[in-house]
């Protein structure tokens, strides 16, 4: 059964994957990237999020809210962790300077699996989407992933703001 599946997967699909695995493994290496794309990333991946959910449950309001109340918690407890030692911001070059880690790579993935299974699913099973399990746990799972994305983004803007302010002060002094 997992071979039908597969094979029924349209071509697309796969040039999705190997692109986001290519993106995620990118980052698995210490790099320097933009403020714009520290921006850029989570719009996306939660725009994928988000698209996954309206994909599997329509504009179910209660979908949404469920994905929009996992991803707020996830935000909220994950602004509350410090960014990695190592992590700098160049105020000049308007460029994060962080470690290598996994956690993009395997955010990707985890929107990308969660996708792929959840439409895999439905497509055999489509009264799956009238579960509450099911409604319940799959927008949790998206907002959560989103949650995840977008404070390590709003943790680099902190930051950046942090930085740019000590160095207005110091201009000013």
């Amino acid at each position: 059964m997992l071979m039908q599946v597969i094979l029924h997967t349209p071509k697309w699909v796969f040039a999705v994957l190997v692109l986001l695995v290519w993106l995620g493994a990118k980052q698995l290496l210490a790099n320097s990237v933009s403020l714009s794309r520290v921006t850029l990333m989570p719009l996306v991946m939660g725009g994928l999020s988000v698209f996954g959910v309206i994909s599997a449950f329509g504009d179910s309001i209660g979908a949404l809210l469920g994905w929009a109340a996992a991803a707020a918690v996830m935000l909220a407890v994950l602004l509350q962790r410090p960014l990695p030692a190592t992590t700098r911001y160049d105020a000049a070059a308007r460029r994060f300077h962080l470690a290598g880690t996994p956690v993009p790579l395997m955010l990707m993935m985890g929107i990308f699996l969660t996708k792929y299974v959840v439409g895999a699913a439905l497509a055999m099973h489509p009264e799956l989407n009238h579960q509450a399990a099911f409604a319940i746990a799959v927008p949790a799972l998206y907002g959560a992933f989103t949650g995840v994305f977008a404070a390590r983004a709003l943790r680099l803007w902190k930051l950046a703001i942090a930085t740019d302010s000590m160095a207005a002060g110091a201009r000013a002094a």
